[in-house]
Order: structure tokens, then sequence, then C-alpha cells
């Protein structure tokens, strides 16, 4: 039994579906990463915008200055999820064709 344009619509989300499954998988695999302070501090996200790893140099860490470290971790943490952000969108447009969905569970921020 088919369906007409509506069975044709619902395979076609349905391949999406299963496309965007398959991307967040691929997203968790994918690292991004920034640096702030000339690179005395590095913050390596997943695509799926998770801190993975952070990276400070020994000559960052100032006793008497706590808050410009602190300062350099918060730009290089806000500025890999930034690019992990774009990652995403440009993965999601990639999967749906350019077609801008409603927010969707588990794909933080799009």
């Amino acid at each position: 039994m088919s369906f007409g344009p509506m069975g044709k619509m619902l395979k076609q989300l349905e391949k999406v579906q299963q496309e965007m499954a398959r991307l967040q998988e691929e997203l968790a695999q994918r690292e991004v990463e920034a640096t702030a302070g000339g690179g005395m501090v590095k913050a390596v996200v997943n695509g799926r915008q998770e801190l993975l790893r952070l990276e400070i140099a020994r000559e960052a860490v100032d006793p008497d200055d706590v808050e410009l470290l602190q300062d350099m971790i918060v730009a290089a943490v806000n500025e890999a999820n930034r690019k992990a952000q774009e990652l995403l969108q440009a993965e999601m447009a990639r999967v749906t064709g350019g077609l801008k969905l409603p927010k969707l569970p588990g794909f933080p921020g799009f």
C-alpha cells in the first residue's frame, strides 16, 4: 500500500533521522580546539561541546594573577565551544540539505 506524497515524505524524514543519529555519533568523535593567552591555555572539545582536555602552560600560572589565568581558561573554552557549534551547524545543514529544523534533543544549540 502506498501513501503517495505523505509516504514519500515520511521515508525522507526517516532517512534524515537516521543520518542525524549517525552524525551525533560522529560528532562525539570529532575534536576542535582553541587557545587563549598566546597559546598558554588550550581547550579541546568534541562536536557535542563536551570539554575533553584543558592544557595550561606552566608559565601561565602566576599565583599573583589568578584572575588572568581564569579569564584565559574561560576564553579558550568559550571559543572551542563556538567552533564546535559551527561544526554542528555545518554538518546539520549538510545532512538536512539546508532545511531549517526545529530544536532537536541531543543536538545542543541547534
